[in-house]
């Protein structure tokens, strides 16, 4: 569904936090203006709707910028290059994630993730005071997918974030391009057999958008070509323990195929752990 939200004030985001990391000219941090929400929203259209094939609102395309209600209360985390400035003398924003507390999503009505998924038996099988994030909108300028550092960069910078808020499970959904199923089974069939969540807080898409995953039996599948066929960000999420929802969902206005990640920071990997945790 095309979004038809008309942007607003942008509010309720952390300020005045110092740079993350940085590797050579890339440096990763949080957003504190207004100008730097609209330079991650601008790199989120050019991929999004000017690289990709998802469908601008009227709006957006006015402003080319991908934008909706959760930017006013989320974070905004950025890898910037020092060494580059756009036509208006800002520096260039060449990746972004956006980071939604649950206190934030209480604010904006909800998670995201909520209008694919059916998220209640997540929220409802945790114990109480479970700190949670969602990921989402997570972008990189094409010239620098090729550069492992801005990808390091910026899950660096997630993992000062859910350090300094305490949080105990991310989540979100992550996409492969394309809207057939069948081209994707076997990704979906791998992820389905070997990385499902625990059933007791497996979260399941919404009825209405539910798409089968299993579509190849268990040992037709070759786990490691299998691995090799995910996106990378996606195969970063599995390879750090992250467990996959039940169905996938079909985004129309992204062009995308979904699945949904969950991922309690408990059972991060340790190898990545200490690849991007930050050291004193």
């Amino acid at each position: 569904m095309v979004n038809i939200y008309e942007p607003g004030p942008l509010e309720g985001r952390i300020a005045h936090w110092p740079v993350l990391a940085a590797s050579g000219a890339l440096e990763v941090r949080l957003a504190e203006t207004d100008a730097e929400i609209e330079l991650a929203q601008r790199l989120r259209y050019r991929v999004f709707y000017e690289e990709m094939s998802a469908i601008p609102s009227p709006a957006m395309r006015e402003a080319g910028r991908d934008f909706d209600q959760f930017d006013e209360v989320c974070d905004h985390l950025l890898v910037i290059d020092r060494e580059r400035l756009d036509d208006d003398g800002q520096p260039v924003v060449v990746g972004t994630y956006r980071l939604m507390r649950d206190a934030d999503a209480a604010r904006a009505g909800g998670f995201y993730t909520a209008s694919e998924y059916d998220i209640t038996p997540m929220l409802t099988g945790m114990p109480a005071g479970t700190r949670l994030l969602e990921l989402g909108r997570s972008c990189v300028l094409k010239e620098y997918r090729s550069r492992p550092a801005t990808m390091q960069l910026l899950w660096r910078g997630v993992m000062v974030y859910i350090t300094r808020f305490s949080i105990d499970v991310m989540f979100g959904c992550a996409s492969f391009s394309g809207t057939d199923p069948k081209a994707l089974a076997l990704p979906l069939s791998y992820l389905y057999h070997f990385h499902r969540a625990p059933p007791e807080i497996r979260v399941r898409a919404v009825p209405s958008l539910y798409v089968d995953m299993n579509l190849m039996p268990k040992e037709a599948i070759d786990p490691k070509e299998a691995l090799r066929t995910l996106p990378p960000l996606l195969k970063g999420y599995v390879r750090a323990g992250a467990g996959i929802g039940d169905g996938a969902v079909i985004d129309r206005q992204f062009g995308t195929t979904d699945v949904f990640i969950y991922f309690p920071v408990s059972l991060i990997d340790a190898r990545y752990r200490s690849r991007f945790e930050m050291r004193s």
